[in-house]
């Protein structure tokens, strides 16, 4: 028997940490998924049975890893995985995928990587937690998007609470101050035809230190982050206002209305207006 449960977190106006989709599944024997890459982190989390992960490492090189009850692995972005239930005791997973400013540092902290996939547990009991939020986010979600979300920061906590092999938080607090800088500059700018150049500046940095520095901490580039942020900002405008696509595509930066509709597209997956109406936030004509 096939039990499956699959959902997709309908807001993705969250900087620091969003949930992207989410599910459960009772897989059947030999079931496998892959190979394929993913735009965010996914993590599951094995309930029972067991199976086989096939990963890229930072090498790019393929590793196989056996995973079973109580353990769990992460997909990283970009990352080619394969995993495949075992044919005699398929396993039984949970699964959130999620990104944002703080999960890549946070992910580190736990000690896992595309060389080192797999999640093991020092304490029973954070682990059971962490599987709880994991659970309530699945079987909730029709609740709020700050309810999810606030559930998946506790997942996240319980998870770094509770990962075998911790490593210490980042101690450069220049890095940090930087990293700071650079995004509220965006926050308080992003709707005027600002450049990568432009934040670095503002930072007292070059271009190619500052793009470094800030793809290690966030995971994508400044540029990347720019319009993802400017994307988010426009469909809260989308959403709340009556503003014209093309009124909205100039209040995040974009003067040029096809400019603006191709950017909200490649991340959103449809144009402004086809958003609009699949929200239901404006009757078909």
């Amino acid at each position: 028997m096939h039990n499956f449960i699959f959902s997709i977190f309908p807001n993705k106006n969250f900087v620091d940490l969003c949930l992207y989709q989410y599910g459960w599944e009772q897989c059947i024997p030999a079931h496998s998924f892959g190979p394929a890459s993913r735009n965010h982190y996914l993590f599951h989390y094995v309930i029972s049975g067991s199976g086989t992960l096939s990963a890229q490492d930072e090498h790019g090189e393929s590793r196989d890893y056996s995973i079973s009850t109580g353990q769990g692995f992460m997909i990283f972005p970009d990352q080619i995985t394969t995993y495949i239930a075992s044919a005699e005791t398929p396993w039984e997973y949970v699964w959130l995928e999620f990104d944002g400013l703080r999960a890549k540092e946070s992910i580190e902290i736990a000690g896992l990587s595309p060389g080192n996939p797999v999640y093991h547990s020092h304490s029973v009991e954070m682990r059971e937690n962490m599987v709880k939020e994991m659970l309530y986010i699945v079987h909730h979600k029709d609740e709020p998007a700050l309810n999810l979300i606030g559930h998946l920061y506790l997942f996240l906590d319980f998870m770094l609470r509770s990962a075998a092999h911790v490593r210490k938080p980042s101690q450069n607090k220049l890095r940090d101050f930087y990293l700071k800088e650079a995004i509220a500059f965006i926050e308080q700018n992003f709707q005027n035809n600002i450049s990568v150049e432009d934040i670095a500046e503002n930072c007292g940095l070059n271009r190619s230190y500052f793009g470094k520095i800030f793809k290690d901490c966030v995971g994508k580039s400044p540029q990347e982050f720019l319009i993802h942020y400017r994307m988010i900002k426009a469909a809260e405008l989308l959403r709340m206002t009556k503003k014209s696509v093309q009124e909205i595509g100039i209040s995040v930066g974009y003067p040029n209305a096809l400019h603006f509709s191709r950017a909200f597209k490649n991340v959103y997956g449809v144009s402004p207006r086809s958003w609009r109406l699949r929200e239901g936030i404006l009757p078909p004509e």
